[in-house]
């Protein structure tokens, strides 16, 4: 059996950029594209955290250490500029493959720059 979970996750990213007439995607800071494992072209879920939008596009490179994430193409309608963003990606993993499972999660500051790279969610408390 396979099981699809979270592979990697960039965690409250802010919106830099919202450019409708670009050809689509959402470009992403090269640091936090491989700090994350995702790779150009990639499926990613952007969850919007200030609009509830949730949709799926897929990551382009933008300029290293400039804390770009840019929403283009038709994905700019349901996130502005400033906006919170969890930018997610998910793969299948067989039984065995289980068994060594971690996800990157990464955690940024207000500036899209990588303050911690973590492996687990803390349990929600009741």
């Amino acid at each position: 059996m396979q099981r699809t979970l979270l592979k990697s996750k960039l965690h409250r990213v802010r919106v830099t950029a919202s450019e409708l007439e670009y050809e689509g995607s959402c470009a992403i800071d090269e640091n936090l594209l491989e700090a994350a494992d995702i790779r150009e072209y990639e499926r990613i879920e952007i969850y919007n955290v200030n609009n509830g939008e949730r949709f799926a596009t897929y990551a382009i490179r933008g300029q290293r250490g400039s804390g770009m994430v840019s929403v283009n193409g038709a994905a700019a309608r349901k996130a502005a500029v400033g906006d919170i963003l969890i930018i997610a990606t998910y793969s299948q993993y067989s039984e065995m493959e289980l068994a060594q499972f971690e996800p990157t999660l990464i955690y940024v500051d207000e500036k899209n720059r990588i303050k911690r790279i973590g492996t687990q969610i803390a349990s929600q408390a009741a």
